[in-house]
């Protein structure tokens, strides 16, 4: 059951103003907030929103990487993949992990296991989250106040403690609680069911990224899948409400007020317009605006909107779709984007299972955008795309994955384990000449850190690769 009552989420906005996040040791030594004295249903409140906002930031900082969008000025930044300072993502990640550190911390207190597993769930996704974009990262020591300098911990560690978290964290939400959760949870409120579907799908999120070390085993990836979702109606998302746009919605109401953002990548549209593959996609009206002209131009990376300097000249974010209205949800976990991770899993063993959950995939995610069922029959009819189990190939569901995952930070996993191998993707013009004609790798270190920890953080460059990616 998602969280739509809109009394409800006013409520629970104001809690989250009130009990504002605990600081965490990036700060000071002290947490002026107290969160000793914090509620736990306000935590859980506050944890579970701003989860969704760090999925919303990271996708933020990796979009332009994975070409869903693309700066309107030559040789921005993020178009180039140059080096950029993530302080602000670094902080609210730990943020959220310092108040999850607090439920997990009450919850065993008082034997409130409902909360315990949820809060373990979601201290696993944004502990994961973290690593996939940095790397070595503080864990063991973030949380104890008793250093503002933590040891870094090595990556491939964090990972296991990732999927032990979920482990725990599904294994509690099976016994009794003291307490209950409700609509203090804005991603399932309160229904159990739900969260231990969310930590199976999330499981085999993270294993799916450790395909190519040699502790990766697929069926353990498809039993995860077992036990997750089941239907678009179970998705992890954060619906928002009056006081509180989306994210992405504001991003696209900047745009119309010429703050640019949200412009197009040329290779989202060629992909799904017909010029990279064989048929058109019936998801791109609903997905990204036309020119004033009606057409579908997006622009190249690295090298700006050129020769059009007029708003409405391109393809943006444009206010009141699937991924920009007022309230449109932020998508944390998904029904579509576990039968990808299902279809690349079982690929080599059952094909025939591998494509039946491709082509389900693709289906979960028109039907989620509104697809009327005359296109959603064509677009699977052509041959390109149910070209039959025989024929499947991980090109294939990697591409509808990415269509798929729109605007998800999960994409920048995929591409980097996929060697940014999407048909005609290619590097951006006037691309850093840091990365030697290579793509990015890993974000790096926050000049918050660096400035406050540098003696512990790792010397890396944006070409050293997390320990999945090898």
């Amino acid at each position: 059951m998602k969280f739509k009552n809109k009394l409800s989420a006013i409520l629970g906005a104001s809690i989250v103003l009130m009990a504002s996040a605990c600081e965490s040791f990036l700060d000071v030594n002290e947490n002026p907030n107290n969160p000793e004295d914090a509620p736990i249903s306000g935590l859980m409140t506050n944890s579970t929103y701003e989860t969704a906002l760090n999925v919303y930031r990271a996708g933020s900082a990796t979009s332009n990487y994975v070409q869903y969008l693309a700066s309107p000025n030559p040789s921005s930044g993020s178009d180039i993949m140059d080096q950029l300072d993530f302080s602000g993502t670094w902080f609210n990640l730990y943020n959220v992990m310092t108040d999850l550190n607090e439920i997990i911390r009450k919850s065993e207190e008082s034997g409130a296991n409902h909360y315990l597993g949820a809060g373990q769930i979601l201290m696993a996704l944004n502990l994961g989250m973290t690593v996939d974009l940095f790397g070595d990262v503080p864990f063991s020591e973030s949380f104890n106040f008793e250093t503002v300098t933590p040891a870094y911990d090595d990556d491939q560690i964090l990972y296991d403690q990732v999927i032990s978290l979920l482990d725990q964290g599904i294994a509690n939400l099976q016994t009794e609680s003291a307490i209950s959760i409700g609509g203090d949870d804005f991603i399932f409120a309160g229904d159990i069911d739900s969260w231990i579907k969310f930590g199976n799908s999330l499981k085999a999120r993270f294993l799916i990224h450790t395909k190519g070390s040699s502790s990766y085993d697929a069926n353990e990836v498809l039993a995860a899948v077992s036990g997750g979702f089941t239907s678009n109606a179970d998705d992890a998302q954060v619906t928002f409400f009056e006081q509180r746009f989306n994210p992405w919605a504001q991003v696209a109401i900047n745009n119309e007020n010429l703050l640019l953002g949200g412009w197009i990548s040329e290779q989202f549209i060629e992909a799904l317009d017909g010029t990279s593959y064989p048929v058109a996609d019936p998801r791109l009206p609903l997905m990204v605006g036309t020119t004033d002209d009606g057409e579908f131009i997006g622009v190249p990376n690295g090298a700006g909107r050129g020769d059009a300097p007029e708003q409405g000249a391109r393809s943006t974010l444009i206010p009141g779709q699937f991924y920009t209205s007022e309230q449109s949800p932020i998508l944390i976990a998904t029904y579509a984007e576990l039968k990808f991770i299902e279809a690349e899993a079982a690929l080599d063993s059952d094909p025939g299972r591998a494509y039946e959950a491709y082509l389900s995939g693709i289906e979960a995610h028109m039907d989620m955008l509104g697809v009327s069922e005359e296109e959603k029959a064509a677009y699977l009819a052509d041959e390109s795309v149910s070209m039959g189990a025989g024929s499947l190939t991980l090109d294939d569901i990697m591409k509808e994955k990415w269509v798929a995952m729109f605007l998800h930070p999960e994409t920048w996993n995929d591409a980097r384990r996929f060697d940014y191998g999407y048909k005609d993707m290619t590097l951006p013009a006037n691309l850093n000449p840091n990365l030697n004609g290579n793509f990015i790798r890993r974000l790096a270190y926050p000049d918050s850190e660096v400035s406050r920890n540098g003696d512990n953080v790792p010397e890396v460059t944006l070409l050293d690769r997390i320990w999945w990616d090898q």
